[in-house]
């Protein structure tokens, strides 16, 4: 599986699939799932309601509606609790659980941003290596998935997505 590093806004990522760091309740919310529940347009908030929520660490998928990504995979991350609670495990559960769903459904690309790094506070660099662990461990299992972008909202972030990783593309 392949991957690559991108600056920009994953709401116009025209993947199989972009994720997105979804609360537990998939209600929308602030940053990236914010921007992805109100482009995507109302019927995203109802097939997240149909959905009964989702558990820290797991995942769902929705269609992407009025997104250029056809589908929506809802990832919930952690809050960051100082690192003593479980977050590491539960990160990389849920970017590890995404991914399985991708290739569950036969996508073939994905995009993920940065899970957990914006309003639930987890440290950065930390949850970019996690991240990054989490997918390369679970590229072995895939079948359908051939491409992960890595989505990085900022120059900063790009730049320490592309440090941890090794370079801007590669395979896991």
């Amino acid at each position: 599986m392949r991957w690559r590093v991108l600056e920009g806004d994953i709401t116009e990522v025209a993947a199989d699939a972009i994720v997105n760091a979804a609360n537990p309740g998939l209600s929308g919310g602030g940053g990236v799932d914010g921007a992805i529940h109100r482009l995507a347009g109302p019927a995203l908030t109802l097939a997240c309601r149909e959905l009964g929520g989702c558990p820290v660490g797991d995942a769902r998928i929705t269609p992407g509606f009025r997104l250029p990504a056809r589908y929506v995979i809802h990832a919930v991350g952690p809050v960051w609790r100082g690192g003593t609670a479980g977050e590491a495990r539960l990160l990389a559960s849920a970017y590890r659980q995404a991914l399985l769903l991708a290739d569950h459904h036969q996508l073939v690309t994905v995009a993920f941003p940065a899970i957990s790094t914006g309003a639930y506070g987890y440290p950065l660099r930390e949850a970019l290596a996690v991240g990054s662990a989490a997918l390369a461990g679970a590229a072995a299992r895939l079948h359908a998935v051939q491409e992960v972008l890595l989505v990085a909202y900022t120059p900063a972030v790009r730049s320490l997505w592309t440090h941890i990783l090794g370079g801007e593309s590669g395979r896991f």
